[in-house]
């Protein structure tokens, strides 16, 4: 009789994380910023039926990288989440932390399973709240841990550099279009540094508006609106470089003195 082959719990979680990992940095990212009105998602996604940015409920948002089939099984049941805690309680019982809880429970519990392999996918959850200071933003890895973010998040293949770029860069303030413009900025750049052109038909685009009067925040950026925004926010950069150059020309002199 041969002796069953021995595999330690450390050396078959980090397997098993390592094999989630290579899974979703096959995929392209998602970068979620925030910005004067609310919180906007942007991801390259040149398919218009399968989404990666969905709505869930009034304020809330879903976004995910991965394997399309496991993260919309996800997106269906937190929206299911979502709709009988709000008819059972109240609509504002609702919230992304609740949702949060959900979805890393749901993914602790499969990463932790023997009997499947874990899923192959990174989420957030966000709620745009009355102000800036009370929006909230969650990163939920494979493993079922929440993270809390701030300012701006990136998940899917080439996140550490997308996030390195970002926090250089993002700003409490911005305009959607400079927010927009920032974040298809760090999607342009690949893992060697290089810069790649991306076209408002490779990208899906969806802002949580907190000025929008009615109940539910969510709203696509599509067609002629996103290219506006697009061509608004390089023309708002340029003119910035613009200003930054002349103010240089001008302390020259008294530098000089």
């Amino acid at each position: 009789m041969t002796t069953p082959f021995y595999v330690s719990p450390q050396q078959a979680m980090a397997d098993r994380a390592e094999y989630a990992r290579k899974g979703i940095a096959r995929g392209r990212s998602v970068v979620v910023l925030q910005y004067a009105d609310g919180i906007v998602f942007v991801a390259e996604n040149p398919s218009r039926a399968l989404h990666k940015v969905s709505e869930i409920y009034d304020r809330i948002a879903f976004a995910a990288v991965g394997k399309y089939n496991e993260f919309e099984n996800l997106r269906i049941g937190g929206v299911r989440y979502a709709d009988l805690r709000g008819y059972t309680y109240d609509r504002e019982d609702v919230t992304a932390r609740g949702l949060a809880n959900v979805y890393a429970q749901t993914l602790g519990t499969i990463f932790s399973s023997a009997a499947e392999k874990p899923y192959e996918v990174e989420l957030i959850v966000a709620e745009v709240g009355e102000g800036p200071e009370d929006d909230q933003i969650y990163r939920l890895p494979h493993d079922g841990s929440i993270v809390d973010e701030h300012g701006s998040v990136a998940v899917g293949g080439n996140a550490d550099q997308i996030s390195t770029y970002l926090d250089q860069r993002h700003r409490d303030g911005m305009t959607l279009a400079e927010a927009l413009k920032l974040a298809v900025d760090s999607l342009s750049r690949d893992n060697n540094g290089g810069e790649r052109s991306l076209t408002a038909e490779q990208l899906e685009v969806a802002v949580l508006d907190r000025n929008r009067p009615q109940k539910r925040k969510f709203k696509r950026v599509l067609g002629g609106q996103l290219s506006r925004l697009l061509e608004s926010g390089e023309g708002a950069a340029d003119s910035e470089e613009s200003s930054d150059s002349d103010g240089a020309e001008e302390s020259t002199p008294e530098s000089e003195d």
